[in-house]
């Protein structure tokens, strides 16, 4: 029986939820565009919670976006925390989830994006959601996925590639963690429409237990330089640590734009972001290189991203070599092998 109640649900968004909003504003940002679509996601947020002061705007490091951030604290009521320094996204969620943990009567914490992409008009389907599955499967402890209907309009042909690929690579992983723990993975509340959830999404909510725990229990490198897993792996991170303590995936669609009105992906060095996004979680969840290496063969056979000719090929090779060498796999020729016929 649907447990979605969308009275109830604005209840609990506006008493028990919260709302964190990382921001960092590269230096080769329009500063004022950049202020603009935060000042909108973050009064967006405010209208829909009870309190301003549960939205929290968590500024990695001094940059533009602390100036902006402060002006809104001063003017509606806004909690604003600047970290020490610029770790990644992932230190600004931390921070933040650490600001509004304190206060016991929040249930849902929810994460959305700064880059007005993430509209706030959708936060009470998010806790729907929640509260469906919390109800359905007797289960307190639930991490909502706002899924894209496309990946690969609102952020181009060659990102929503990449994006599968490690979504594809993550449910490999996560399953691998599960028939080794015997604790079957849970999907069932994820996949509808799709053959994987939108893991890499960056509108998320976790429940409570599922926060506590992450704060408790702190993010393992694996290995890894601090920029891999707080800049390239959040999303993985965030998943897989809510499966870790227990967490059900749920999905829940959300709207973007057709092109997305500001990125920095394009200032990043794509194929080690991408890389990173895969490494971390086979590490954290112990699977062996063999297997990584044959689910990578797995999934670069269907991703079209390879008939992008020779970019996308070459690009494709570049994620496997760096993959393969995190888990002392020998190169493979420079080329992709499938089926010889369609």
């Amino acid at each position: 029986m649907m447990q979605s109640e969308y009275l109830r649900a604005v209840d609990d968004l506006r008493e028990s939820s919260g709302v964190v909003i990382p921001a960092f504003f590269p230096s080769a940002t329009d500063i004022q565009l950049a202020s603009d679509l935060l000042t909108d996601t973050a009064l967006g947020c405010c209208s829909l919670l009870g309190s301003p002061a549960r939205v929290c705007i968590s500024v990695d490091g001094e940059n533009p976006a602390a100036d902006a951030a402060r002006r809104l604290q001063t003017k509606y009521g806004l909690a604003v925390v600047v970290s020490a320094r610029n770790k990644g996204k992932l230190g600004a969620l931390h921070e933040g989830l650490t600001i509004l943990v304190r206060d016991e009567s929040l249930r849902y914490f929810l994460l959305v994006d700064q880059d007005g992409d993430h509209f706030p008009n959708e936060l009470p389907n998010f806790v729907r959601a929640a509260r469906h599955v919390a109800s359905s499967a007797k289960h307190d402890r639930v991490l909502v996925l706002g899924r894209r209907s496309s990946r690969h309009h609102p952020m181009g042909y060659l990102r929503g590639e990449l994006e599968e690929l490690a979504d594809r690579m993550l449910v490999d992983c996560l399953q691998y963690r599960a028939v080794r723990e015997g604790v079957p993975l849970n999907l069932q509340f994820a996949l509808l429409l799709d053959e994987f959830p939108d893991f890499h999404s960056g509108y998320k909510l976790l429940t409570r237990p599922l926060v506590t725990s992450f704060l408790e229990n702190g993010v393992s490198l694996e290995g890894l330089s601090e920029d891999a897993v707080y800049r390239h792996a959040v999303e993985a991170v965030l998943t897989v640590e809510a499966v870790l303590s227990g967490g059900i995936i749920v999905s829940v669609a959300r709207s973007t734009f057709n092109e997305q009105p500001i990125t920095a992906f394009g200032q990043l060095n794509r194929c080690r972001l991408v890389a990173d996004k895969i490494i971390w979680p086979a590490r954290r969840l112990r699977v062996p290189a063999a297997f990584i290496g044959q689910w990578f063969e797995n999934h670069l056979a269907r991703l079209r991203l390879a008939t992008l000719a020779p970019g996308g090929k070459e690009e494709l090779i570049e994620i496997r070599n760096l993959v393969r060498q995190a888990f002392d796999l020998p190169e493979l020729a420079r080329e992709i092998e499938g089926p010889p016929f369609l």
